[in-house]
């Protein structure tokens, strides 16, 4: 082994426990395999953690790092098995990317255009075009049961008869408000084909958070990278007097919208492991920012007197401000050692938590004014329920690490919080989808 043998020549100097760090690297080596990586996937990041605790193991990562790469995008040595493998997923891939991509174009090539009058249709449904291949793919992944396959395909198609039948108001509040709740509470059934038997634990729906931070990156690097493409693409064709732009806009952009997401999630499943310091890379960079925005208009608000006017538009951006306090959270999380020490981070993160308490307790006390003024909408009561909800959640979390930074409580229990909560955000999105509909007589 290339490890052993330069570890060997330098433990004289070094001093090195060799057979220890063996022990180590052959433990992280037999994990991942195990969770489905190849040899020469596994032995790389394997090679990378055991430098977290050797120089020397750093210094092997590093001079070897690319070499180790290039193994993996352009895997040598593998056995026909694992080459049949690859090329038998990467197929499927391909599949249902174009199967997505046929999906969302087939309502237009059957009849219905996409033009204003059908611009609902097409927001309702723009969920229904991908995630069902994308469950597809990973299930397959996951080998999962025919029962529970099944089950997943029963729901898919439960939510395409509820957002189709349903009678809505053309662009009405209950409308809206399906186009909002609906990718979320289709995104968690994802999660548990990702997940698959072990959805119910601590450990898998952990995994699910994080496959769905690093897919929302590589889906904006990919879209970033199609747009670029697509540019330069149009003007070429453009020097020669051929204008394009029906293309982009009418097959480009939706096929390349829907077919992305599952290529990114195949991109995950492939390598996230081999780049799995991003996590806590983004946080790093976001809290303090988010920490500071929060901070400043809190101060804001108490020197201006002004309260939060509660219109639509407004209770949408605060909902998603605290969304992406709560992303920015579980993404710490799962990226962190649960048995290293407290330190700066995680006092700032509390920081990041209090902040949003006190931004969402606002928020709650103008909506409940607003509709103690106005009474009941489907806007403010699907607000004022997302917002309790967060509340709950903030407020533990909050308890849970001053506790853990005052070295009272375990940063396992925070964790194992925040997993257990998944489900009461699936049953709220779920009631929005199902119940808010015709509770406020489809307006």
């Amino acid at each position: 082994m290339q490890w052993r043998a330069y570890l060997r020549r330098r433990q004289a100097i070094h001093n090195v426990d060799l057979d220890g760090l063996e022990n180590h690297l052959r433990a992280q080596f037999t994990s991942l395999t195990d969770a489905g990586l190849s040899v020469d996937e596994a032995f790389l990041v394997a090679v990378k953690r055991t430098g977290d605790l050797d120089e020397l193991s750093r210094e092997f990562a590093r001079g070897y790092s690319n070499e180790l790469l290039k193994q993996v995008v352009v895997p040598t040595g593998l056995g026909k098995r694992a080459g049949r493998g690859r090329r038998t997923e990467v197929t499927v891939v391909l599949a249902l990317a174009v199967l997505s991509a046929l999906a969302v174009k087939a309502p237009e090539l059957l009849g219905l255009s996409l033009e204003d009058e059908n611009i609902s249709f097409y927001a309702r449904n723009a969920s229904l075009f991908v995630l069902p291949m994308l469950t597809g793919y990973l299930g397959w992944k996951r080998g999962l049961d025919r029962v529970t396959k099944v089950l997943l395909g029963v729901t898919f198609a439960l939510a395409a008869f509820f957002v189709n039948m349903f009678p809505f108001s053309s662009g009405g509040a209950t409308e809206f408000l399906t186009v909002l709740h609906l990718p979320l509470a289709l995104w968690l059934v994802v999660g548990i084909a990702y997940a698959g038997v072990d959805w119910n634990s601590v450990s898998g729906r952990m995994d699910f958070i994080r496959f769905s931070g690093e897919l929302a990156i590589y889906y904006v690097l990919i879209a970033l990278g199609g747009g670029v493409l697509t540019v330069v693409t149009m003007a070429m064709f453009l020097s020669i007097g051929q204008e394009l732009v029906w293309l982009a806009g009418e097959w480009i952009l939706p096929c390349g919208a829907v077919g992305a997401v599952i290529i990114g999630s195949w991109l995950v499943e492939a390598k996230q492991n081999v780049i799995e310091n991003m996590a806590p890379v983004l946080t790093r960079v976001f809290t303090p920012l988010l920490v500071l925005s929060l901070l400043t208009f809190l101060v804001t608000m108490a020197w201006t007197g002004n309260g939060i006017d509660v219109e639509r538009e407004v209770l949408i951006g605060f909902d998603l401000l605290l969304v992406l306090v709560l992303g920015l959270l579980l993404y710490a999380i799962s990226a962190r050692d649960p048995q290293a020490h407290p330190n700066a981070f995680d006092a700032l993160q509390l920081v990041l938590i209090v902040s949003a308490l006190v931004v969402d307790a606002v928020a709650l006390v103008a909506i409940a004014a607003r509709i103690s003024e106005f009474g009941f909408s489907p806007n403010k009561v699907a607000a004022l329920g997302e917002n309790l909800i967060l509340l709950i959640n903030l407020s533990w979390s909050a308890w849970l690490y001053a506790r853990f930074l005052w070295g009272q409580g375990t940063f396992t229990a925070l964790e194992r919080w925040q997993t257990a909560y998944l489900p009461v955000y699936a049953v709220w999105v779920g009631l929005v989808v199902v119940i808010f509909p015709p509770l406020f007589g489809f307006v």
